[in-house]
């Protein structure tokens, strides 16, 4: 083994081929969705998209409006929801998709196919295709990636439907204990006669049910398994996609999360898979590459030996199939929470879920004008969701790695969660978002390529953007640009009546009349393509300023009288406090002070190592500070820590080997990686939360006193007084506002 490591390592890397990744263009398509796990892009050039609560939504191209086609009754909980979507490759005659989803009245999952009609379901056109049985004792791991292959069958991944944690402590969970089902993997993953943890091959039926196509695991007459079954041994295969050229089958597998090495076998590893034919892929008997778990003895607590690739055998009681299972075949890529010493282009900060597809590959007959199928045909994107990156691996002949490249350097997203080819060879990106929640940064991108001349880039500026009357203006259209070197022609137009104001790219100009003018800068190239950006300037009411007076000494300790007063520069609004103007003024004016503690040993309060700590890794998917996501608000948890020190020593464990049950029944994941020193530092920031403190009254003027709160364990920290200030506006202009801080 070690000297095969040594040969792969030292076979010299083809070289990158180059592209100007320039040309690729972005553009956004929908954002705010719930939960949006999988796209289906329609050959009009419109996209379906699904959302875990049960939504089916399309974004219209023509229009940008985003439709609601249906809205599937589901069951939501433990990963549960609507899960997948795929079109019939006839769909542009047939109008029929396909979807995965968990009904509330069945424990499991259905497939389905539906007719589109316009831009509904049609009522009456519903097939069921497929249904299989899962356990909902507990969580997780569903899959529901489906996919299409150039012979026109459809591959649908399910998960292993086992709860990742408890006494199995990361590694495989293999719990043979009565009632201790749902922690058993071998009952589903690595049973013969289990349609969970494994990729299906099936033929739909015009009519419903389906064919078995030949070329499955197992023979189509159900005598050795479930003929369904393509490959077997998956955990949670969550994004499979399907080579049309080669008819190759490639899929993440998202691992387990045992930090390190040890006597039930060896740390958790993600996977991205190539299955050329059909196979057993291991779980929960072996991960990465073949490296294989000890059959653990949850009851005594010890090893009845390794499980052996070349002939594993599954003698749980669990299992209702063939004991004897076919050869274990390796990962394709695998990598752990560290770095890979051999997959170098994956390693980066934050959790593991390995998604794989699409594989692109060219068609001049299909691709328009803007595909990237030129630049990037023959490559397979694989994707992080927890690490936020795409990677575009250029496939050789023989369908091996020839090399890996950061997939379109300049986008970025958050937690990629699929990834489409359209009908005319452009990309579809969908971004999740920051949590495992809903998210407002969630976004459906588009993604062409422009290989002949691009329309070029507008911006635009105004200096001032608001002031008194009559209000002078410099209007730049600085940073506007041809990427194609192209010579540009600018125009300046008022948008409420297209009021040409000038054809310069630098121009001044002045407003009479007082309101809120919206200004277009027009750019077009020697070719006639044309760009825009648009500026609003204010004229008539001049943004007011606001600073502090008093107090001048920045030190100050907990408990004393502070005298503050705050000065206001308005142009429109009188001064004089003593005015009725001037005491309107001053109830538009209002102070506070908020307290927080200090970082241990001195550091800058907003500067708390275990902060920086928090948001490297993947905690902000569960926790914000102010609101519950899928765990509890850092307030809550902030609050019980800062009950006891035995609570804190007790959440610094749970951070680094995960829980169940302090916070409801979703679990906690473990952080193994994380050391106990950064555990800590991550659960003091936690806990400084609680000595944060806002004066309770909010103070109205232009000058007063505030008594300065400490707090509660003593220890030094900084008050900052915040103040704000809004004007009273102008005749047809809004009112504009100012702020200040002071830090003590």
């Amino acid at each position: 083994m070690l000297f095969l490591a040594a040969l792969l390592s030292s076979v010299p890397q083809a070289p990158v081929p180059s592209i100007d990744w320039d040309r690729f263009e972005v553009a956004e398509l929908e954002r705010g969705m719930d939960r949006p796990l999988q796209i289906a892009p329609l050959p009009s050039g419109d996209v379906l998209w699904v959302e875990l609560g049960g939504g089916l939504f399309a974004h219209e191209a023509a229009t940008g409006k985003r439709r609601e086609v249906a809205r599937f009754d589901v069951y939501a909980d433990q990963e549960n929801g609507l899960l997948g979507i795929a079109l019939d490759p006839a769909f542009a005659s047939n109008q029929r998709l396909y979807v995965l989803r968990s009904p509330p009245d069945f424990s499991g999952q259905v497939l389905e196919s539906w007719r589109l009609d316009g831009w509904q379901l049609a009522g009456d056109s519903r097939r069921e295709v497929l249904r299989f049985e899962e356990q909902r004792r507990e969580c997780c791991h569903h899959a529901g990636s489906m996919a299409f292959g150039p012979d026109g069958c459809l591959y649908v991944s399910t998960g292993d439907n086992t709860h990742p944690h408890g006494d199995s402590d990361g590694f495989a969970p293999i719990d043979e204990r009565d009632g201790r089902e749902p922690w058993n993997a071998l009952r589903g993953s690595a049973n013969t006669a289990s349609l969970t943890g494994k990729v299906l091959r099936i033929r739909p039926l015009d009519d419903g049910g389906f064919a078995i196509p030949p070329g499955n695991l197992f023979p189509a007459d159900g005598s050795a398994g479930r003929p369904e079954i393509y490959a077997m041994g998956c955990r949670n295969p969550w994004r499979i996609s399907v080579d049309p050229l080669t008819g190759y089958l490639y899929w993440g597998d998202v691992g387990p999360d045992a930090g390190g090495d040890g006597a039930r076998g060896p740390m958790g590893y993600d996977e991205v898979n190539q299955a050329r034919g059909p196979g057993f892929f291991g779980w929960p008997m072996f991960i990465a590459d073949n490296r294989a778990y000890a059959d653990w003895d949850f009851e005594k607590k010890e090893s009845r030996g390794l499980f052996d690739p070349a002939r594993p055998l599954n003698r749980s009681r669990l299992n209702t199939g063939l004991v004897e299972l076919p050869p274990a075949q390796p990962a394709w890529i695998s990598y752990p929470y560290g770095d890979s010493q051999r997959f170098t282009w994956v390693n980066g900060p934050g959790g593991r879920t390995a998604c794989a597809g699409p594989v692109v590959r060219r068609d001049d007959a299909r691709d328009g004008a803007s595909a990237v199928t030129r630049v990037l045909d023959g490559s397979l994107l694989v994707y992080e969701w927890s690490r936020g990156k795409i990677h575009a691996l250029r496939l050789d002949e023989r369908s091996e790695i020839a090399s890996a490249q950061p997939f379109l350097p300049s986008l970025s997203v958050v937690r990629p969660v699929d990834i489409e080819l359209g009908a005319d060879g452009s990309l579809y990106v969908l971004d999740y978002g920051t949590t495992w929640g809903t998210n407002a940064d969630s976004r459906l991108l588009h993604v062409t390529y422009a290989s002949g001349n691009r329309a070029p880039l507008a911006r635009a500026s105004a200096t001032p953007v608001a002031g008194a009357l009559p209000l002078s203006v410099h209007l730049s259209a600085r940073g506007s640009l041809d990427r194609d070197g192209d010579a540009l022609a600018y125009e300046w137009r008022r948008v409420s009546d297209g009021a040409v104001l000038g054809r310069e790219p630098e121009l001044d100009c002045t407003f009479e009349a007082s309101g809120a003018i919206a200004l277009e800068l027009c750019v077009t190239d020697a070719a006639g393509l044309s760009a825009t950006a648009q500026v609003q300037v204010l004229a008539g009411n001049a943004p007011p300023t606001l600073r502090f007076v008093a107090p001048t000494d920045t030190f100050a300790r907990a408990g004393d009288v502070l005298r503050w007063r705050v000065e206001i520069d308005d142009a429109e609004d009188a001064l004089d406090e003593r005015t009725e103007a001037g005491e309107e003024q001053s109830r538009r004016t209002h102070v506070a002070s908020r307290f927080r503690a200090a970082a241990p040993g001195g550091a800058e309060v907003d500067a708390h190592p275990g902060f920086a700590l928090v948001r490297a890794s993947d905690c902000l998917n569960c926790h914000a500070v102010e609101r519950r996501i899928v765990g509890p608000a850092y307030r809550e948890v902030a609050g019980r820590l800062a009950a006891s020190d035995e609570a804190v020593e007790l959440a610094i464990e749970r951070v680094r080997k995960g829980s169940s049950g302090a916070w409801g029944t979703t679990p906690m994941l473990p952080h193994e990686r994380v050391s106990a020193a950064d555990a800590r530092r991550m659960v003091e920031w936690i806990r400084s939360l609680a000595d944060a403190r806002a004066n309770a009254e909010l103070q109205q003027g232009r000058a007063g006193e505030l008594r300065l709160a400490a707090a509660a364990d003593g220890g030094g920290g900084a008050w900052t007084l915040c103040a704000e200030y809004q004007d009273g506006g102008a005749p047809g202009a809004q009112p504009l506002s100012a702020s200040a801080e002071l830090v003590l």
